[in-house]
């Protein structure tokens, strides 16, 4: 069976609704968007250190659920989106290069439930190192069925 393709439309969409809020703070960055599979970079500045100056496992841990998140969201049909059900990470190794690259994939497309894999690696001046290594589980819901919070003032 062919792999699904997306539209230019719709992959600049997904790039650029990847980068809000929070993420955007982050600086997370969408690089490479497939059917089933999202790609995302972080330059790494001193904010996104920890005391001992290892990137904190914070960032890998939101950088590994987000772009899951979207790895799944090039799945579903337009007018849905992604909600994180659950998600487990292992850290493999500290990390503390210039920049952290995450690689998703969805693992099990389902209507409603989709599962997804994320591995986080570390890019150091000579090599790319696999630090941390995430599962997610993720629900597709219909925007109809959500109501957005308030914000409070």
């Amino acid at each position: 069976m062919a792999q699904p393709t997306l539209s230019r439309e719709r992959i600049e969409f997904l790039k650029e609704d990847y980068q809000r809020g929070f993420i955007r703070f982050c600086g997370l960055r969408p690089e490479k968007v497939e059917w089933g599979r999202f790609e995302s970079r972080v330059h790494i500045v001193e904010d996104h250190r920890q005391q001992d100056g290892f990137i904190h496992a914070g960032v890998m841990a939101t950088m590994a659920d987000h772009t899951a998140g979207y790895s799944a969201f090039t799945t579903v049909p337009e007018g849905f989106q992604i909600l994180t059900i659950e998600f487990k990470i292992n850290f493999l190794k500290p990390a503390y290069g210039h920049s952290l690259k995450c690689l998703s994939q969805v693992i099990r497309e389902g209507r409603q439930i989709i599962v997804a894999e994320s591995n986080v690696l570390d890019v150091r001046t000579d090599q790319e190192v696999l630090v941390a290594k995430a599962m997610v589980t993720l629900m597709a819901v219909s925007q109809d069925l959500l109501s957005r919070p308030t914000r409070e003032k």
